[in-house]
């Protein structure tokens, strides 16, 4: 079953990240493809690494359901697809849905923005036709394929529910989460949520002002002879 499946390593590279979620540095998504990498090489799983060099199609669901159906082509049956956006993924979350594969039809890594982090599929229920028109980077995503599958009586298995890396948001929940990530990570986060919280109190300070000034300066002042 092992030499039979292939992990799917669907991330662009730190600059081309960093672009598309600019509430982010290169430096972190730089250091999430190295721990994802990582991550992938300890599990000892056969894996495809796609970056935007290697990806074709317009959209993502062009790109990603293109990058599944290369790996299928090269002889595998079976296909785990990750990214590079959840710092608290581990190698036992690839080996488990590798097990899970055996005795599913697929197997998901369910995110808390609706999504997911993992998908493991079998290439007998793999349809392309269906992948393009999900509703892809929507917090819809999750509940329609569970709602396909079941219409199509696949067998789902459920791994363990896990934050991506989508909005600032989930760099506080990530942070406070009791989860460990990497130190090297966990720091370059950290350096962002603090910069955010500065640049928030900062605004606060400054409407509080303005509130202020606003609140003791109505109509004409007076003058005392």
């Amino acid at each position: 079953m092992k030499n039979n499946t292939a992990l799917l390593v669907f991330a662009n590279s730190a600059q081309k990240d960093a672009e598309r979620k600019s509430f982010l540095s290169s430096d972190v998504f730089s250091a999430l493809n190295q721990q994802t990498l990582k991550t992938v090489k300890k599990s000892g799983i056969t894996f495809f690494h796609f970056s935007e060099k290697n990806q074709v199609g317009q959209s993502f669901g062009e790109r990603f359901s293109n990058a599944i159906e290369a790996v299928f082509n090269r002889g595998f049956s079976n296909v785990i697809t990750i990214g590079n956006d959840t710092p608290h993924l581990k190698s036992h979350h690839l080996i488990a849905a590798l097990h899970q594969l055996e005795k599913n039809d697929l197997v998901l890594g369910p995110s808390k923005d609706g999504g997911f982090y993992l998908m493991g599929i079998k290439k007998a229920f793999f349809n392309k036709k269906t992948f393009l028109k999900l509703p892809w980077q929507t917090s819809r995503l999750q509940k329609c394929i569970t709602s396909i599958s079941a219409t199509k009586k696949l067998q789902i298995s459920f791994l363990e529910l896990l934050n991506d890396l989508d909005s600032k948001e989930d760099i506080k929940k990530i942070i406070h989460s009791f989860k460990a990530i990497p130190t090297s990570i966990l720091k370059l986060l950290f350096v962002f949520f603090q910069i955010e919280k500065k640049q928030f109190i900062h605004k606060k300070t400054e409407y509080q002002t303005v509130l202020f000034s606003q609140h003791f300066n109505k109509g004409s002042p007076l003058i005392f002879a």
